[in-house]
């Protein structure tokens, strides 16, 4: 998936500049340069205040049609987009072995909901 791309297509759908985009959320007009040409990856968070210039929601960047990633793969509510926003924040703090303890315990956890 290059999400560069998916952003800079949704923008010229919207008839939109990097200008626009730089007025709406405060990001400098070279960072997204930056972005549509691949050269940096925005985090999550960044894509959010993105999304919300364009009044799109966040998880259409990850809707299928718009990537080039696995087909067959639904696409992301809101809601999971926040939640793997939050875990891929806290996770940075974490050693290898705690993040095997933590995904362990997901897993776990999932198996019980079914």
């Amino acid at each position: 998936m290059n999400i560069g791309e998916t952003i800079r297509n949704f923008r010229l759908q919207r008839s939109m500049s990097q200008g626009d985009i730089e007025k709406r959320t405060g990001l400098l007009r070279c960072y997204l340069s930056r972005v549509e040409n691949g050269h940096t990856i925005p985090s999550l968070d960044t894509l959010a205040k993105i999304a919300g210039a364009m009044d799109l929601a966040l998880s259409q960047f990850f809707a299928e049609g718009h990537n080039n990633g696995p087909k067959g793969l639904p696409p992301l509510s809101d809601d999971e987009v926040r939640f793997l926003s939050q875990m891929r924040r806290y996770s940075a703090n974490l050693n290898d072995s705690d993040r095997k303890l933590v995904l362990a315990m997901v897993k776990k956890m999932a198996s019980n909901s079914k």
